[in-house]
């Protein structure tokens, strides 16, 4: 009688690639045409955010796993409509995997959907980790994150010639991060750092409590882009004294993109020398050696 195989723990699937280099990363670069399913960046919510590559996908698509409310509904009515669509919301990785699995052995095109980029914070390694180990091919087609689309409706940049010349991409302390893993008085403390908060909504007063116990200028600009780029996209800005405030009395507890530092008014910075006499060098260096 033959033995039945388990199903593989997905913990073990990660510890098994720890420290293992894919020939793949060499052999191909993003954008590219790969076998396998895809983790797919849905964008920050607007379904014209959706990069070429990601609706091509959706297009051909048999089966969507998404990531629920966490992707606009327009975005899978427009691009999905021919696919089976299920949401990750609910599901945990031993669900997922034979799910997904199953799925792509039957022959079927499978696509994850991940929210805004899988990079950020996105949980995708573990998945794609877990289906290589069951002999499943992934890869994945960046997407556009959500402080981009923040910064898009703010009309400014994240880095601003002498205003901001770092941007950090970060989160508050909560129930997956320790009180001595939250950097973000840390990174408002250089000054010259554009301070991108992401799942931290719930926690924007506690976090800018923290910021003044710190010391940190109460005047400091922060903004916070409730839904970037969805149709019910808001907009609140305020200080660090202030924001907190603000945003309760807005209702908001989720889905917000907060944004701080000096860029976020956009204002006081210099002229680059992308534009000024620093670009025109080349142009002289090139009629100088005409004249010779």
């Amino acid at each position: 009688m033959t033995e039945e195989p388990s199903e593989t723990d997905p913990q073990t699937a990660i510890d098994s690639v720890a420290g293992n280099r894919d020939d793949r990363v060499y052999e191909y670069s993003a954008g590219d045409e790969q076998e396998g399913i895809p983790f797919v960046g849905a964008g920050p919510g607007n379904p014209r955010l959706l990069t070429v590559a990601g609706r091509e996908l959706l297009a051909d698509a048999d089966l969507v796993v998404h990531a629920g409310s966490l992707v606009n509904s327009e975005l899978l009515e427009e691009y999905c409509e021919d696919a089976e669509t299920v949401s990750s919301i609910g599901k945990d990785l031993e669900e997922l995997i034979p799910l997904m699995r199953d799925a792509y052995e039957a022959g079927d095109t499978v696509v994850r959907l991940h929210s805004g980029d899988p990079a950020i914070y996105g949980a995708a390694l573990e998945q794609m980790d877990a289906l290589e180990h069951e002999g499943v091919p992934t890869y994945i087609v960046p997407g556009v994150t959500s402080a981009f689309a923040a910064s898009a409706t703010m009309r400014t940049q994240l880095t601003l010639n002498e205003v901001a010349n770092h941007v950090a991409f970060t989160r508050p302390q909560g129930k997956t991060l320790d009180e001595d893993e939250d950097h973000i008085s840390e990174f408002v403390g250089m000054g010259d750092v554009t301070t991108c908060i992401y799942l931290g909504t719930h926690a924007v007063s506690e976090t800018m409590d923290r910021l003044l116990e710190d010391g940190h200028d109460p005047e400091t600009p922060v903004a916070a882009i409730y839904h970037a780029s969805w149709p019910d996209e808001d907009v609140i800005e305020g200080t660090i004294a202030t924001i907190g405030e603000k945003l309760e009395d807005a209702g908001y507890r989720a889905s917000a993109m907060v944004v701080i530092g000096d860029a976020v008014g956009g204002e006081d910075y210099e002229r680059s020398f992308l534009y000024g006499d620093w670009a025109n060098r080349g142009s002289d260096a090139d009629s100088q050696e005409a004249d010779d």
